[in-house]
């Protein structure tokens, strides 16, 4: 069958400012127009690549990346015009990540760069371009430029891309759509360039304009009705199908047929899922498994050496040296080691160790260890976490698992004033290109896009700020959620702009909105990474982003760090600073953090009041009144306290019936006398993830990495996933 045409200028929400495809849709809309392939172009960024790529494979549908670029204009009489760029394959999709990197990293005013002429012919290899109609490079010139500008532009372009260098056509409705399309035409036959047909496309219907428009001036500060807005856009603009273009250029058959022919020299295979682990350096003489393996034997050595110097002496972990059985770390560690060098993470592990020793050597507080890293006894072993998971009953499998083979992922915290100078150590020791941060995008949430949605339409901010005070104040919230609430349905159904807004609003919820960097991510690659992604840089900023977010930077094989900043370490360095200074000047010895007693009795007495501002995750009023009804008198009650203040538990009923059976008040039983010795420290509530694999072990027989796939299958809130 004859595609007969395929779309290869589109713009998508990531576009930021010009475009409302959301990328799942546009795929539906694709296949059910029976399209082979479609391509997505954003204004100067690959920011949805790997998601456009992955939606479009799964539906059968060929992906084609692009971008759209601004050209350095020649000169102020001629306004910037754009090139369409095509990755023909892997070598082209690395010249343009090469090129948006170098534009981004240039000095630049303000908003997407502008990529010089001479850049563009640099990285020209294995690229299709096409100047898309009056706004580019060519169209501008056609409309606005002097004499032979135009034919100068376009030999310079066609030695620049030779045999790939298009001359695009539009009809959509604008004014300069015809008489540009008439002069390029003029100028293919004078020249032997080929002519392709595109749309322009910034939306899915026809419907949806007054939604892009809205857009745009949401970007833009505008209002819709204001006369003097630039009008740059038409209703024609949406993702047209193959028969409605075949009509509107049947006159010029070839401009369709050659969108087809470069969708056909554009082969583009992406390998996701794997993994790409940075190196790690080692000594001469060792490779990375065998040195892994001696530092973290040596590092457990040390960890129980240091909580048996002395009776009674205690580490960080509350553990008292008598209380340990040595042959079972020693076992655990070497099971941990053969699954982690089985796997390929060593150097992942000798990484994350490399920099936190370093920023404890340069006195910058690093935060014991959380998340399912604190599983690891190799990790508790080399230094990364100070907490010691066969203590805590702590779970390997939970983490790094080879029957769900994922990457590591630690969640390391750095004292706020300390955590960009452990970023810069990474940067230096692994070369600044191969490191930077990771993108995060903002989106349109209910109650902004309502406010601003209201004022693009002109509405007094009193009005609509009503309106926006009626949708609840919850995590995730969305309108449709805001709707079932008594308050806005009751406006909704009953005033004609409240309608009108909310409907606008509801089309463009959740739009990206901006680019910014992720609070912690950091990404190290084994090569530059340009060689993966582009990178990004806001005006003003300094240091680079990747242009895939964290999810995406994972899905192309990247290790990813984070690095978080957190304020309580800061506070604590502070008073501990305060705290020694005094006791210095009394000639004591300093306080030690690490060698405080978990079982202090006064402290538990001093929490059990609910004095506990400022103390995380303990401060909230909610967390006091907690703490007041549990009555802690030990560590374990600490953590359970923790565990329990979750929306889950506390709607449930789980945490009333927890503190009436930890103060006698209820009697329980286990649902199987095989649980007592799991359920015993919650009083018989199974209350963390832990629990939950180990009754699968205990009852079921499952390895512990099978009971963590159900775990994840019980906890999954995407049900996609």
């Amino acid at each position: 069958m004859n595609p007969g045409f395929v779309h290869l200028n589109l713009h998508t929400e990531f576009s930021l400012v010009d475009g409302i495809l959301r990328i799942g849709p546009l795929i539906e809309r694709a296949k059910a127009l029976g399209m082979p392939a479609v391509a997505v172009t954003d204004r100067a960024n690959l920011f949805c690549m790997v998601r456009f790529y992955r939606a479009a494979v799964a539906a059968g549908i060929k992906p084609i990346i692009g971008i759209d670029l601004p050209i350095e204009p020649i000169s102020n009489d001629i306004p910037a015009g754009h090139l369409t760029l095509l990755a023909m394959n892997d070598s082209g999709y690395r010249q343009l990540t090469r090129l948006l990197t170098h534009c981004y990293m240039a000095e630049r005013s303000a908003g997407v760069p502008v990529a010089a002429r001479a850049w563009v012919s640099e990285h020209a290899g294995d690229v299709i371009a096409i100047s898309p109609g009056p706004g580019g490079d060519i169209g501008q010139a056609l409309l606005h430029g002097p004499e032979g500008e135009a034919e100068r532009r376009a030999d310079a372009w066609a030695r620049a891309f030779p045999g790939r260098f298009y001359l695009g056509v539009q009809r959509t409705g604008r004014g300069g759509d015809e008489p540009c399309l008439a002069s390029t035409v003029d100028l293919a036959l004078a020249k032997g360039l080929p002519v392709v047909a595109g749309n322009d496309v910034r939306f899915l219907e026809r419907d949806d304009f007054e939604a892009h428009e809205a857009r745009v001036c949401i970007q833009e500060g505008r209002i819709l009705a204001d006369p003097r807005r630039p009008r740059n856009f038409s209703n024609e603009q949406y993702l047209k199908s193959p028969e409605e273009m075949a009509a509107l250029f049947e006159d010029i058959p070839e401009a369709l047929d050659n969108a087809v022919e470069i969708a056909r020299r554009c082969s583009l295979e992406v390998t996701l899922d794997s993994s790409h682990l940075p190196e790690f350096p080692v000594p001469e003489g060792h490779d990375l498994d065998e040195w892994f393996a001696e530092l973290s034997r040596a590092g457990l050595a040390r960890r129980l050496g240091a909580s048996t110097n002395g009776a009674g002496s205690t580490d960080s972990a509350g553990s008292t040296g008598s209380g340990r059985d040595e042959e079972a770390y020693r076992q655990r560690l070497e099971l941990e080691l053969g699954i982690i060098c089985r796997m390929g993470y060593p150097g992942y592990f000798l990484i994350v160790a490399d920099f936190i020793r370093w920023a404890r050597e340069q006195r910058i507080p690093v935060g014991p260890g959380r998340g399912s890293g604190a599983g690891s006894l190799v990790a508790y072993a080399l230094g990364i976490t100070d907490l010691d998971p066969i203590h805590y009953d702590l779970l390997f499998e939970r983490f790094l698992n080879p029957e769900r083979v994922s990457l590591p992922d630690f969640d390391i915290d750095f004292c706020m004033e300390g955590r960009d100078r452990v970023i810069d150590y990474v940067a230096s020791r692994y070369s600044a290109d191969h490191v930077a941060q990771i993108i995060t995008f903002g989106t349109m949430a209910a109650k902004a896009v309502v406010r601003d949605v209201g004022r693009v339409l002109g509405h007094p901010y009193g009005f609509v700020d009503q309106i926006a005070k009626l949708i609840p104040f919850e995590l995730g919230m969305t309108l449709d959620r805001a709707l079932a609430e008594a308050g806005l349905k009751e406006r909704y159904e009953a005033d004609d702009d409240v309608r009108t807004i909310i409907d606008l609003a509801r089309k463009l919820e959740g739009l990206a909105r901006n680019a910014g960097r992720h609070a912690g991510g950091v990404v190290i690659a084994p090569k530059r990474l340009t060689e993966f992604t582009a990178l990004y840089r806001e005006p003003g900023a300094e240091g680079a982003v990747t242009q895939f977010d964290k999810d995406d930077v994972e899905a192309i094989g990247l290790v990813k760090f984070d690095f978080l900043g957190l304020r309580t370490l800061t506070i604590i360095d502070w008073a501990l600073s305060t705290i020694n200074d005094q006791r210095r000047a009394a000639g004591e010895a300093p306080l030690d953090l690490d060698a405080l007693p978990t079982d202090d009795p006064a402290t538990y007495e001093l929490v059990r009041t609910g004095a506990t501002t400022a103390v995380f995750q303990l401060e909230s009023r909610g967390m006091k009144d907690l703490i007041r009804r549990l009555q802690p008198d030990c560590f374990d009650d600490l953590i359970a306290l923790v565990a329990l203040f979750r929306p889950g538990p506390l709607q449930s009923g789980m945490v009333d019936d927890f503190i009436a059976r930890k103060h006698g008040q209820t009697e329980f039983e286990y649902l199987h006398p095989s649980l007592e010795s799991i359920l015993q420290p919650t009083y018989g509530v199974i209350l963390y993830q832990e629990q939950v694999m180990q009754i699968a072990q205990v009852l079921a027989g499952y390895t512990l990495g099978e009971a963590d796939l159900l775990r994840r299958a019980m906890g999954k809130k995407k049900p996609e996933e």
